[in-house]
Protein backbone atom coordinates (compact mmCIF):
# COMPACT_ATOMS: atom_id res chain seq x y z
CA UNK A 1 0.00 0.00 0.00
CA UNK A 2 1.90 2.92 -1.50
CA UNK A 3 2.76 6.03 1.01
CA UNK A 4 1.15 9.70 -0.56
CA UNK A 5 3.49 11.68 -0.86
CA UNK A 6 2.22 14.89 -2.35
CA UNK A 7 -1.20 16.88 -1.16
CA UNK A 8 -3.60 17.82 -4.39
CA UNK A 9 -5.45 20.83 -4.99
CA UNK A 10 -7.22 20.38 -8.45
CA UNK A 11 -4.77 21.59 -10.94
CA UNK A 12 -1.80 22.12 -8.07
CA UNK A 13 0.47 19.72 -6.76
CA UNK A 14 2.26 20.80 -3.83
CA UNK A 15 5.30 18.83 -3.43
CA UNK A 16 6.43 17.28 0.06
CA UNK A 17 9.50 18.71 1.45
CA UNK A 18 10.74 19.95 -2.24
CA UNK A 19 12.34 16.68 -2.91
CA UNK A 20 10.67 15.98 -5.80
CA UNK A 21 11.40 17.70 -9.31
CA UNK A 22 8.97 17.58 -11.72
CA UNK A 23 10.39 18.18 -15.41
CA UNK A 24 8.22 20.72 -17.37
CA UNK A 25 7.93 17.78 -20.14
CA UNK A 26 5.83 16.21 -18.14
CA UNK A 27 3.34 19.49 -18.20
CA UNK A 28 3.58 19.36 -21.37
CA UNK A 29 3.29 15.97 -21.64
CA UNK A 30 0.09 16.51 -20.58
CA UNK A 31 -1.11 19.26 -22.67
CA UNK A 32 -0.41 17.06 -25.31
CA UNK A 33 -2.33 14.63 -24.54
CA UNK A 34 -5.28 16.34 -23.70
CA UNK A 35 -5.35 18.32 -27.34
CA UNK A 36 -4.80 14.48 -29.32
CA UNK A 37 -7.13 12.69 -27.13
CA UNK A 38 -4.96 9.20 -27.34
CA UNK A 39 -6.27 6.10 -27.91
CA UNK A 40 -5.49 3.98 -24.62
CA UNK A 41 -6.79 0.42 -26.35
CA UNK A 42 -9.86 -1.60 -25.31
CA UNK A 43 -11.39 -1.33 -22.10
CA UNK A 44 -14.06 0.48 -19.30
CA UNK A 45 -13.67 3.02 -17.24
CA UNK A 46 -14.53 2.30 -13.60
CA UNK A 47 -16.74 4.11 -11.56
CA UNK A 48 -16.86 3.69 -7.79
CA UNK A 49 -19.43 0.77 -6.86
CA UNK A 50 -21.79 -0.33 -3.45
CA UNK A 51 -19.24 -1.00 -0.33
CA UNK A 52 -20.43 -4.11 1.71
CA UNK A 53 -20.60 -3.72 5.55
CA UNK A 54 -17.03 -3.52 7.36
CA UNK A 55 -15.34 -6.88 7.61
CA UNK A 56 -14.52 -7.44 12.11
CA UNK A 57 -11.27 -9.36 13.68
CA UNK A 58 -11.39 -12.45 15.82
CA UNK A 59 -10.32 -11.32 19.28
CA UNK A 60 -7.01 -13.76 19.04
CA UNK A 61 -5.37 -11.94 15.98
CA UNK A 62 -2.63 -9.21 16.53
CA UNK A 63 -3.70 -5.67 15.94
CA UNK A 64 -1.55 -3.01 15.07
CA UNK A 65 -2.52 0.31 17.21
CA UNK A 66 -5.07 1.86 14.51
CA UNK A 67 -7.39 -0.84 14.64
CA UNK A 68 -10.02 1.19 16.84
CA UNK A 69 -8.80 4.19 16.25
CA UNK A 70 -7.74 4.55 12.26
CA UNK A 71 -5.13 6.60 13.07
CA UNK A 72 -1.46 4.92 12.58
CA UNK A 73 1.22 5.91 14.84
CA UNK A 74 4.49 7.84 13.24
CA UNK A 75 6.73 5.78 12.13
CA UNK A 76 10.53 6.74 12.02
CA UNK A 77 11.61 9.86 10.74
CA UNK A 78 14.86 8.62 9.25
CA UNK A 79 15.56 5.16 7.45
CA UNK A 80 16.52 2.56 10.40
CA UNK A 81 18.50 -0.84 10.65
CA UNK A 82 16.96 -3.66 11.32
CA UNK A 83 18.78 -6.56 13.38
CA UNK A 84 18.32 -10.46 11.80
CA UNK A 85 15.80 -11.01 14.35
CA UNK A 86 13.94 -7.82 13.03
CA UNK A 87 13.86 -9.45 9.69
CA UNK A 88 13.16 -12.92 10.62
CA UNK A 89 9.85 -11.82 11.38
CA UNK A 90 9.37 -9.35 8.69
CA UNK A 91 10.16 -11.98 6.12
CA UNK A 92 7.00 -14.26 7.83
CA UNK A 93 4.71 -11.59 7.30
CA UNK A 94 6.31 -10.81 3.84
CA UNK A 95 5.92 -14.04 2.33
CA UNK A 96 2.49 -14.85 3.77
CA UNK A 97 1.44 -11.27 2.36
CA UNK A 98 3.31 -13.07 -0.72
CA UNK A 99 1.03 -15.86 -1.06
CA UNK A 100 -1.93 -14.23 -0.59
CA UNK A 101 -1.14 -12.41 -3.50
CA UNK A 102 -0.19 -15.43 -5.39
CA UNK A 103 -3.55 -17.27 -4.53
CA UNK A 104 -5.69 -14.13 -5.17
CA UNK A 105 -4.25 -13.76 -8.94
CA UNK A 106 -4.78 -17.30 -9.35
CA UNK A 107 -7.94 -17.45 -8.65
CA UNK A 108 -9.32 -14.00 -10.42
CA UNK A 109 -12.17 -14.69 -13.11
CA UNK A 110 -14.66 -12.54 -15.57
CA UNK A 111 -17.79 -11.79 -12.83
CA UNK A 112 -15.84 -11.91 -9.83
CA UNK A 113 -16.68 -8.62 -8.26
CA UNK A 114 -13.69 -6.97 -6.37
CA UNK A 115 -15.32 -7.05 -3.20
CA UNK A 116 -15.30 -11.33 -3.17
CA UNK A 117 -11.02 -10.30 -3.78
CA UNK A 118 -11.27 -8.56 -0.69
CA UNK A 119 -12.84 -11.30 1.68
CA UNK A 120 -10.66 -14.13 0.02
CA UNK A 121 -7.48 -12.11 1.12
CA UNK A 122 -9.30 -10.98 4.52
CA UNK A 123 -9.69 -14.71 5.25
CA UNK A 124 -6.43 -16.23 4.10
CA UNK A 125 -5.15 -13.11 6.35
CA UNK A 126 -7.49 -14.54 9.38
CA UNK A 127 -7.09 -18.21 9.09
CA UNK A 128 -3.16 -17.77 8.45
CA UNK A 129 -3.18 -15.77 12.41
CA UNK A 130 -2.47 -12.22 10.75
CA UNK A 131 -4.28 -9.04 10.68
CA UNK A 132 -4.99 -7.04 6.82
CA UNK A 133 -3.11 -4.27 7.23
CA UNK A 134 -5.29 -1.44 5.47
CA UNK A 135 -8.26 -2.47 7.35
CA UNK A 136 -9.23 0.80 9.06
CA UNK A 137 -6.05 2.36 8.41
CA UNK A 138 -6.91 5.97 8.63
CA UNK A 139 -10.27 4.67 8.22
CA UNK A 140 -10.03 2.80 4.85
CA UNK A 141 -12.57 0.59 4.80
CA UNK A 142 -11.56 -3.28 3.24
CA UNK A 143 -8.78 -5.42 3.75
CA UNK A 144 -6.92 -4.82 0.60
CA UNK A 145 -6.63 -2.70 -2.16
CA UNK A 146 -8.34 -3.21 -5.50
CA UNK A 147 -7.41 -1.00 -8.57
CA UNK A 148 -9.03 -1.83 -12.06
CA UNK A 149 -7.85 -0.05 -15.38
CA UNK A 150 -8.27 3.73 -14.77
CA UNK A 151 -7.88 3.38 -11.21
CA UNK A 152 -3.99 4.61 -10.88
CA UNK A 153 -4.13 3.50 -6.36
CA UNK A 154 -6.05 2.91 -3.46
CA UNK A 155 -8.79 1.47 -5.29
CA UNK A 156 -11.77 0.54 -2.65
CA UNK A 157 -12.92 -2.96 -2.81
CA UNK A 158 -17.03 -3.06 -4.05
CA UNK A 159 -19.49 -4.92 -5.77
CA UNK A 160 -18.38 -4.24 -9.40
CA UNK A 161 -17.97 -7.42 -11.34
CA UNK A 162 -14.48 -7.98 -13.49
CA UNK A 163 -15.03 -7.22 -17.25
CA UNK A 164 -13.09 -9.65 -19.79
CA UNK A 165 -10.09 -7.17 -20.35
CA UNK A 166 -10.22 -5.51 -17.19
CA UNK A 167 -5.97 -4.97 -15.93
CA UNK A 168 -6.45 -4.92 -11.20
CA UNK A 169 -3.93 -4.40 -9.43
CA UNK A 170 -4.38 -6.34 -6.00
CA UNK A 171 -2.19 -4.77 -2.81
CA UNK A 172 -1.77 -6.72 0.12
CA UNK A 173 -0.47 -6.16 3.35
CA UNK A 174 -0.75 -8.32 6.29
CA UNK A 175 0.74 -7.82 10.03
CA UNK A 176 1.65 -10.66 11.35
CA UNK A 177 4.29 -11.41 14.65
CA UNK A 178 4.23 -7.65 15.13
CA UNK A 179 5.60 -6.68 11.66
CA UNK A 180 4.26 -5.67 8.04
CA UNK A 181 4.74 -6.94 5.12
CA UNK A 182 3.46 -5.24 1.79
CA UNK A 183 3.27 -6.38 -1.94
CA UNK A 184 1.32 -5.71 -5.18
CA UNK A 185 1.07 -7.36 -8.30
CA UNK A 186 -1.03 -5.95 -11.89
CA UNK A 187 -2.87 -9.14 -13.24
CA UNK A 188 -4.86 -9.23 -16.22
CA UNK A 189 -8.92 -10.73 -16.45
CA UNK A 190 -9.54 -12.69 -19.38
CA UNK A 191 -8.62 -11.20 -22.76
CA UNK A 192 -6.69 -8.14 -22.39
CA UNK A 193 -5.40 -6.00 -25.41
CA UNK A 194 -2.02 -5.60 -26.50
CA UNK A 195 -1.33 -1.88 -25.49
CA UNK A 196 -2.83 -3.07 -22.13
CA UNK A 197 0.04 -5.98 -21.87
CA UNK A 198 2.75 -3.67 -22.71
CA UNK A 199 1.68 -1.75 -20.14
CA UNK A 200 1.78 -4.10 -17.41
CA UNK A 201 5.25 -5.90 -18.47
CA UNK A 202 6.79 -2.39 -18.56
CA UNK A 203 6.12 -1.72 -15.07
CA UNK A 204 7.07 -4.89 -14.09
CA UNK A 205 10.32 -4.30 -15.61
CA UNK A 206 10.51 -1.05 -13.85
CA UNK A 207 10.10 -2.19 -10.87
CA UNK A 208 13.15 -5.25 -11.51
CA UNK A 209 15.53 -2.64 -12.72
CA UNK A 210 14.87 -0.61 -9.79
CA UNK A 211 15.89 -3.46 -7.72
CA UNK A 212 18.58 -4.96 -8.94
CA UNK A 213 20.27 -2.00 -8.02
CA UNK A 214 19.47 -1.39 -4.46
CA UNK A 215 22.88 -2.31 -2.43
CA UNK A 216 24.76 -0.32 0.33
CA UNK A 217 25.90 3.14 0.18
CA UNK A 218 23.53 3.54 -2.97
CA UNK A 219 21.47 6.83 -2.61
CA UNK A 220 17.63 6.07 -2.32
CA UNK A 221 16.66 9.17 -5.15
CA UNK A 222 18.92 6.86 -7.75
CA UNK A 223 15.54 4.73 -7.16
CA UNK A 224 13.42 7.66 -8.69
CA UNK A 225 15.84 8.45 -11.66
CA UNK A 226 16.48 5.38 -12.63
CA UNK A 227 12.28 4.27 -12.49
CA UNK A 228 11.35 7.18 -14.10
CA UNK A 229 14.33 7.05 -17.13
CA UNK A 230 13.06 3.57 -18.26
CA UNK A 231 9.46 4.86 -18.30
CA UNK A 232 10.02 7.38 -20.46
CA UNK A 233 12.51 5.29 -22.82
CA UNK A 234 9.10 2.75 -22.48
CA UNK A 235 6.68 5.44 -23.66
CA UNK A 236 5.01 5.92 -20.50
CA UNK A 237 5.08 8.15 -17.09
CA UNK A 238 5.45 7.63 -13.82
CA UNK A 239 2.58 8.78 -11.65
CA UNK A 240 4.75 10.94 -8.93
CA UNK A 241 1.96 11.01 -6.29
CA UNK A 242 2.78 8.03 -4.52
CA UNK A 243 5.51 6.33 -3.14
CA UNK A 244 7.21 3.35 -1.55
CA UNK A 245 8.50 3.59 2.09
CA UNK A 246 10.16 1.88 5.11
CA UNK A 247 7.89 -0.65 6.49
CA UNK A 248 8.72 -2.72 10.09
CA UNK A 249 6.68 -2.63 13.29
CA UNK A 250 4.91 0.35 11.75
CA UNK A 251 3.39 0.52 8.17
CA UNK A 252 4.82 3.45 6.59
CA UNK A 253 7.88 5.43 7.72
CA UNK A 254 11.24 6.38 7.02
CA UNK A 255 12.95 6.23 4.30
CA UNK A 256 10.30 7.76 1.29
CA UNK A 257 10.79 6.10 -2.34
CA UNK A 258 9.83 8.16 -4.69
CA UNK A 259 9.61 7.15 -8.23
CA UNK A 260 10.65 10.11 -10.16
CA UNK A 261 13.55 12.03 -9.90
CA UNK A 262 14.06 13.82 -6.41
CA UNK A 263 16.81 14.94 -3.88
CA UNK A 264 16.30 12.26 -1.18
CA UNK A 265 19.18 12.91 0.74
CA UNK A 266 20.00 9.24 2.28
CA UNK A 267 21.62 6.47 1.12
CA UNK A 268 21.07 2.55 2.09
CA UNK A 269 22.70 0.65 4.54
CA UNK A 270 22.56 -3.47 5.55
CA UNK A 271 19.82 -4.42 7.22
CA UNK A 272 17.02 -1.50 5.80
CA UNK A 273 13.49 -2.66 4.86
CA UNK A 274 11.71 -0.67 2.11
CA UNK A 275 8.97 -1.22 -0.43
CA UNK A 276 9.78 0.20 -3.57
CA UNK A 277 5.87 0.19 -6.15
CA UNK A 278 5.78 2.19 -9.32
CA UNK A 279 3.19 3.00 -10.76
CA UNK A 280 3.38 3.56 -15.02
CA UNK A 281 0.33 5.40 -16.64
CA UNK A 282 -0.47 5.10 -20.37
CA UNK A 283 -1.29 9.31 -20.45
CA UNK A 284 -1.06 11.73 -17.87
CA UNK A 285 0.90 11.66 -14.95
CA UNK A 286 -2.49 13.63 -13.05
CA UNK A 287 -4.85 11.79 -10.83
CA UNK A 288 -7.90 12.90 -8.75
CA UNK A 289 -8.77 11.75 -5.03
CA UNK A 290 -12.21 10.47 -5.18
CA UNK A 291 -14.87 11.44 -2.45
CA UNK A 292 -14.24 8.58 -0.69
CA UNK A 293 -10.23 10.37 -0.17
CA UNK A 294 -8.97 7.47 -0.88
CA UNK A 295 -9.65 6.08 -4.52
CA UNK A 296 -6.98 7.98 -7.11
CA UNK A 297 -8.27 7.99 -10.86
CA UNK A 298 -6.56 9.27 -13.93
CA UNK A 299 -8.11 12.34 -15.12
CA UNK A 300 -7.83 11.39 -18.98
CA UNK A 301 -9.03 8.19 -18.08
CA UNK A 302 -6.04 6.29 -19.13
CA UNK A 303 -5.01 3.16 -17.18
CA UNK A 304 -2.21 2.58 -15.10
CA UNK A 305 -0.35 -0.42 -13.28
CA UNK A 306 1.69 -1.01 -10.44
CA UNK A 307 3.92 -4.04 -9.26
CA UNK A 308 5.21 -3.73 -5.57
CA UNK A 309 8.25 -5.64 -3.45
CA UNK A 310 9.30 -5.01 0.44
CA UNK A 311 13.06 -5.71 -0.37
CA UNK A 312 15.96 -5.66 2.75
CA UNK A 313 19.68 -4.44 1.77
CA UNK A 314 22.23 -7.13 2.54
CA UNK A 315 26.05 -6.72 2.56
CA UNK A 316 26.46 -7.43 -1.27
CA UNK A 317 22.83 -6.35 -2.61
CA UNK A 318 19.04 -6.71 -1.76
CA UNK A 319 16.66 -9.35 -1.26
CA UNK A 320 13.02 -9.37 -2.24
CA UNK A 321 11.23 -10.60 0.88
CA UNK A 322 8.28 -10.45 -0.86
CA UNK A 323 8.37 -13.80 -2.65
CA UNK A 324 6.21 -16.78 -2.13
CA UNK A 325 6.98 -20.15 -1.23
CA UNK A 326 4.90 -23.42 -1.01
CA UNK A 327 2.93 -22.84 1.79
CA UNK A 328 -0.36 -24.06 1.73
CA UNK A 329 -2.42 -20.92 2.95
CA UNK A 330 -5.62 -22.56 2.62
CA UNK A 331 -5.59 -24.26 5.42
CA UNK A 332 -8.13 -26.72 3.26
CA UNK A 333 -10.61 -23.97 2.60
CA UNK A 334 -12.00 -24.10 -0.91
CA UNK A 335 -12.58 -21.19 -3.10
CA UNK A 336 -16.08 -20.98 -2.30
CA UNK A 337 -15.26 -21.42 1.62
CA UNK A 338 -12.98 -18.41 1.14
CA UNK A 339 -15.22 -16.35 -0.43
CA UNK A 340 -17.64 -17.02 2.56
CA UNK A 341 -17.78 -13.46 4.60
CA UNK A 342 -18.76 -15.02 7.69
CA UNK A 343 -15.93 -18.20 7.62
CA UNK A 344 -13.96 -16.92 10.30
CA UNK A 345 -15.94 -16.75 13.68
CA UNK A 346 -15.81 -13.64 15.33
CA UNK A 347 -14.93 -14.52 19.45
Amino acid sequence: MVHLSFYIYEEEIMIKKSLVRMPLTYSFRKLWLRSKGLDFGRYSVVKPGKLSSKKLIPQYILKPCYYETGIPSNGPQYPETKSNEQILKMQRSCVLAANILKYIGSTIYIGQTTDEIDTIAHNLSIINDAYPSPLNYNFFPKSICTSVNNVACHGIPDDRPLEDGDIINVDITVFCDGYHGDCSATFRVGSVDEKGKRLIQATKRSLDVAISMCKPRVRFCEIGACIQKLASEMGYVVVPIFAGHGIGEYFHGAPDIYHIENDYPYTMDVGMTFTIEPILSQGTWEVKILNDNWTAVSVDDSRSAQFEHTIVIEDNGSRILTEPDCTDITKGFSLEDLKNPSLVPIK
